[in-house]
């Protein structure tokens, strides 16, 4: 169940880089109560708030996680991680692409 919680905590970290970055940017992006939903983008501090929402979450599971020295924890955390970030990459290269 910790693996699967690090999965998560690595999910919720990726998620939160390009909120943020877009974000501190001043720069509109998706966000999942954007009008049209799911493919409308919001504003930057929404995004902001956001980006911050999901890294506490996972800063949460990693903290409860981790204080009990989980074995390859880290691997678990990458992959959720990675698993976003490409799934991510495919949903927005087809957005942005249209």
């Amino acid at each position: 169940m910790a693996y699967l919680g690090l999965f998560f905590a690595g999910m919720f970290l990726c998620n939160a880089l390009p909120h943020l970055l877009k974000g501190l940017q001043g720069e509109a992006f998706y966000t999942p109560w954007a009008t049209p939903r799911g493919a409308g983008k919001s504003s930057a501090l929404e995004n902001v708030l956001w980006g911050c929402a999901n890294l506490l979450v996972a800063t949460f599971l990693i903290d409860r996680i981790f204080l009990k020295n989980v074995p390859h924890g880290m691997a678990a955390l990458a992959a959720g991680f990675v698993f976003i970030a490409v799934v991510c990459s495919l949903i927005f290269s087809k957005r942005n692409a249209a």
